[in-house]
């Protein structure tokens, strides 16, 4: 693949667009969050109630759920080399105290506006390790990037195997105990453990009532209910999955900034064939996760896509196709300059989210919570894409900066930089 000759602002514009694009589509995901039972990114079945409900499951599943969560990690990756590549001195100093407060507007986004699929947290921790690959080589880059993906994807084959044999033990324990028979203290331990993994991913409905109570009354009841809840996430999650998962991803990305991917400078039929082989592949691998669900519903294991064998090697493929296709057509009309306007302000525009459904959702504001149906939330998701389309060209032309930029950029450097034009 040839690189083209591209501008540096051409180049950082078309980073822009993407980040902008992964910023909007990763609220598809996030609404879900924001909007139902926290349960319902994992385990979708109590949500579809229609075929509304149905039809939005599907087409977001299949061509958004992890992918944008996917590029917006490639993207960061990417930044990260950009912005030490731009740092003439004090690169070291500046890094570790950029992500240090990334890491402060992370805690801020998960305990205070009550977001507990907080992304930045992740990303800050992500980000210190990240400093130790800045300087591989480009071969270097590509072949930890391909282990390490490769090794995430085993760790995803053995905990579903894992958890394969845990259901199983479960099943057998019920019917020895049907039986009159005494299960061993083996089998009792794993079935034991089952049941605290499905109280988890799968609530009750007892339990998914109490939630979207709690989180619906009042700020302090979802903000106690957020404590503990966004406590576990940062406890367990964060260092099983989306902490490996994130820091994959953003190796990636740092391998592809190097060879030019998203910066443009490949050719026209190199991001053709990474828009026809990454949806072809990844839609076909989504596609068999999904009917999968389909096939046996209320299976748990069968409907939790994130611990399917197949689902890292999926959503990359579709993260790659994405990619591929957003540059193809990138052109200089009004949605890109939008788009590269909204990837410029994505920190802005990624918080703004968090504020936005907070009043919307939260006993904070309107208290929506669990009162929309999964296909409605998309009306909410369809006016904040609107908005955002809307002011961030709007405010980039009266400012340098974004205003939460503009904090994180003095915060990081200890001096105010001008926010006018």
């Amino acid at each position: 693949m040839p690189l083209t000759t591209t501008s540096e602002s051409a180049r950082i514009q078309t980073l822009d667009i993407l980040r902008g694009f992964a910023l909007l589509g990763i609220l598809l995901i996030n609404i879900l969050g924001f909007g139902l039972a926290s349960s319902s990114y994992t385990y979708a079945a109590p949500t579809i109630t229609g075929t509304g409900d149905l039809i939005a499951w599907v087409l977001v599943d299949l061509g958004f759920e992890g992918s944008m969560r996917g590029l917006f990690s490639i993207l960061f990756g990417a930044g990260v080399l950009l912005f030490l590549d731009r740092e003439a001195s004090g690169k070291e100093r500046a890094h570790f105290k950029r992500n240090a407060w990334l890491l402060v507007f992370g805690l801020v986004n998960g305990y205070l506006l009550l977001w507990s699929g907080d992304i930045l947290l992740t990303y800050a921790l992500a980000g210190f390790i990240l400093f130790f690959f800045r300087n591989l080589s480009t071969k270097a880059l590509v072949r930890w990037s391909v282990s390490l993906f490769l090794l995430l994807t085993l760790y995803n084959g053995l905990l579903y195997g894992g958890l394969h044999l845990l259901r199983s033990a479960h099943v057998e324990t019920e019917a020895l105990i049907a039986e009159g028979k005494e299960p061993s203290a083996q089998q009792k331990e794993m079935a034991n453990e089952w049941q605290i993994f499905k109280a988890d991913y799968q609530p009750s409905p007892e339990s998914l009532a109490a939630e979207l109570d709690a989180r619906g009354e009042s700020y302090s009841t979802a903000f106690s209910w957020n404590l503990n809840h966004n406590t576990a996430v940062i406890a367990e999650t964060i260092p099983t999955f989306l902490l490996p998962d994130a820091f994959v991803m953003m190796l990636i990305g740092m391998a592809l900034y190097r060879l030019g991917v998203l910066q443009g400078q490949r050719s026209v039929q190199a991001y053709r064939n990474m828009a026809i082989g990454g949806f072809t592949l990844g839609l076909l691998i989504n596609a068999y996760e999904i009917s999968t669900a389909l096939g046996a519903p209320g299976d748990l294991l069968a409907g939790f896509s994130q611990v399917q064998p197949t689902y890292h090697l999926g959503r990359l493929s579709v993260s790659i196709g994405w990619i591929g296709l957003v540059v193809l057509t990138i052109k200089t009309g009004w949605l890109a300059s939008a788009l590269a306007a909204v990837g410029r302000m994505a920190l802005t525009n990624y918080l703004m989210q968090s504020v936005v459904c907070l009043f919307i959702f939260t006993g904070a504001g309107l208290g929506l919570v669990g009162e929309l149906a999964r296909y409605q939330l998309y009306v909410v998701v369809l006016l904040i894409w609107v908005f955002q389309l809307w002011f961030s060209p709007w405010w980039l032309k009266r400012y340098q900066f974004g205003p939460i930029e503009w904090a994180w950029r003095g915060l990081t450097y200890g001096q105010t930089p001008r926010l006018e034009r």
